[in-house]
């Protein structure tokens, strides 16, 4: 039989496992019945309830706008598929082409797709993290609660974390007139994703909205009352505020754990692949019947030197999933590579920020076009004299100029493109803060002595 024979085979007759049934998940699953995959289609996910869009949740739902109940993904066709829900899975045996669940059930696969995407980091004392008046943004539940919370008219809310969910918050209170403090340990919001510079932007533009911005700080406890329920927050400098609501924005953690011991490339960066979101073995070897897509994967750009980048962004995970089903049914020769120019954006205090490319690749940023003290402007992002990013303010129809820039290695500082540009302006450090230490992290050692002995095996190491 040739391989194409067999490749017609598997999409009539083959078994495909998609584990993680959120955005990246659904939109594969989709693209693999558009592609003609007509096998047996199975839907992993540890949450109850039909997949459902996560951006609304720290925006629209917060405000009301929309219920919690109404951010349902649409569907763009039936796709056939057994859907496994409420329960995660709990690991893979490669060898046996299995998914095992989390309570002991096990589903077979020719081919599997992981993504299970991120998780809210918790609050780090579970105690306080129980009490009444705390909460986290990741899941529909989450987003329904802090909506009751935001709505009951609190007396003040604290946001620990200052990205760019946590900034979404603190704009959302403002927009309620409910007293907010933020509490960033780093010198300024936003500033480990976009820099320095955007990040005294980013500062200054809460503060003139009524914030409490307090940089440089940690929180250091957070106490309740005799009922359990949240007072008082107690900071590194020693002063304190009374608060009935926290909200705990300090980023994700890859849903990776399940994955220990399934000899991937996985760990709490993420899953190693190609750019054909084919999963790497911890040697670096790709993997045939594995692929991953959305926020857990971990894929080489060859726009930033092929590094492993792992990106939160929405269309980042649909335009991957769509890439990742593709080549699940395709022969070699018909295989894409995932090489598309990451796009994010946010509003905040009534201000659209749209940035294109990867803001931390970069040495240098400038200001470009526009003007900062009117929040009209857009930042150019540089890397050993090219122009590797760009953020905007309220200029977001001017990215596809730099995406331009970007995708054809364009010299840096690139020229203005309208009459607008700044008469001062001049490259700077972009200056991002050091790179945290994280709880835990996976290592490899390396055995044998020939090249058909040396394999690597995990190491973990626990602080």
């Amino acid at each position: 039989m040739t391989s194409a024979d067999n490749l017609q085979a598997f999409k009539r007759d083959g078994r495909i496992v998609v584990v993680g049934a959120s955005l990246a998940g659904l939109r594969a699953a989709e693209t693999l019945r558009d592609e003609g995959f007509a096998g047996s289609l199975t839907m992993i996910g540890d949450e109850l309830g039909e997949p459902y869009d996560r951006p609304p949740l720290s925006k629209q739902v917060l405000t009301g706008w929309v219920p919690a109940g109404g951010t349902k993904l649409p569907r763009r066709r039936e796709i056939d598929a057994e859907w496994l829900l409420g329960v995660p899975a709990g690991g893979l045996d490669l060898a046996t082409n299995h998914v095992r669940l989390a309570d002991g059930r096990e589903v077979p696969f020719d081919r599997v797709l992981i993504s299970t995407g991120v998780r809210a980091r918790p609050w780090f004392v579970e105690s306080e993290a129980a009490l009444d008046g705390v909460f986290v943004v990741r899941t529909r539940e989450h987003a329904e609660g802090l909506q009751r919370a935001l709505a009951a008219g609190p007396s003040r809310v604290l946001v620990i974390g200052a990205g760019f969910t946590g900034s979404e918050i603190a704009s959302i209170c403002r927009e309620r007139d409910i007293p907010v403090t933020v509490a960033e340990l780093a010198p300024a919001p936003l500033v480990g994703a976009l820099g320095a510079m955007i990040g005294e932007v980013a500062a200054d533009m809460q503060r003139a909205h009524g914030v409490d911005l307090r940089c440089g700080v940690k929180v250091t406890r957070l106490e309740g009352d005799a009922q359990g329920r949240l007072r008082r927050a107690h900071f590194d400098d020693g002063t304190t505020i009374d608060a009935d609501v926290a909200v705990v924005a300090l980023g994700g953690i890859r849903n990776t754990e399940w994955l220990r011991g399934s000899g991937l490339a996985a760990g709490v960066w993420g899953i190693a692949c190609d750019t054909g979101c084919r999963a790497l073995d911890l040697n670096g070897l790709i993997t045939d019947d594995i692929f991953v897509a959305g926020d857990v994967a971990r894929c080489p750009n060859p726009i930033y030197e092929y590094r492993l980048i792992s990106l939160e962004h929405w269309a980042n995970a649909v335009e991957q999933a769509e890439v990742a089903a593709h080549n699940m049914v395709s022969g070699q020769a018909d295989r894409w590579p995932h090489l598309t120019i990451p796009v994010f954006w946010s509003i905040q205090f009534g201000v659209n920020i749209k940035s294109v490319g990867v803001p931390t690749f970069a040495d240098e940023v400038v200001v470009t076009q526009g003007s900062v003290p009117d929040r009209r402007f857009v930042a150019a992002y540089g890397y050993r004299g090219r122009v590797t990013a760009a953020v905007s303010f309220n200029s977001a129809k001017w990215l596809d100029h730099y995406r331009q820039l970007i995708e054809t290695a364009a010299p840096f500082p690139p020229p203005c493109p309208t009459p607008d540009q700044p008469a001062d302006s001049k490259p700077a450090p972009v200056d991002f803060p050091g790179p945290a230490l994280l709880a835990q992290g996976a290592t490899v050692v390396v055995t044998g002595h020939d090249p058909s002995e040396r394999r690597v095996t995990a190491a973990y190491q626990h602080r």
